[in-house]
């Protein structure tokens, strides 16, 4: 009998991983311990840019993601909600897929945003029906509602987050 294992019973005996959503702020000097990497000066500055159009309504904002100590990706909102809609949009680092983590950190997201407001509707959206972000959504109870027309992307899916109903 090994380590991992009571009585024939095999026990995961592996560190559980610890993620976290780290804010990017509103003003440059306030995310400097980000921007000696150049891959996250680029989001930090996107961020920023994007907060002059839509605004930075905490927690409606976008972060960075955390992984056991290691920075593995980019979440947030695409804005605060509106009508009771809010869009959610993630990425994981190129060197991190395939590891389940972009699932996790959308996952974040809607658990973000049904502990501030549990009756605001989730959307996602992407560029194909089939892809790496459609399963991610789709495991995270996500349904496709169908095509529609984005202002910066054109036409692209839409998703919402159904409550696993």
């Amino acid at each position: 009998m090994d380590r991992g294992e009571i009585r024939g019973v095999r026990i995961n005996t592996a560190k559980k991983s610890k993620m976290q959503l780290i804010p990017i702020q509103l003003r440059p000097e306030d995310n400097k311990q980000f921007t000696a990497d150049p891959l996250r000066r680029l989001t930090v500055e996107m961020t920023i840019d994007f907060y002059k159009k839509v605004g930075f309504v905490e927690p409606w904002i976008g972060y960075l993601v955390e992984q056991d100590g290691e920075l593995v990706g980019s979440a947030g909102f695409k804005g605060p909600p509106v009508n009771g809609i809010v869009e959610i949009a993630y990425g994981t680092d190129e060197n991190y897929r395939n590891r389940g983590i972009g699932t996790k950190i959308c996952k974040l997201l809607v658990d973000l945003t049904r502990k501030t407001d549990p009756l605001v509707k989730i959307t996602a959206r992407t560029f194909e029906v089939s892809n790496y972000s459609a399963k991610i959504l789709q495991k995270n109870k996500f349904i496709c509602i169908g095509i529609v027309n984005d202002p910066e992307d054109g036409e692209v899916w839409e998703w919402l987050f159904s409550n696993g109903v």
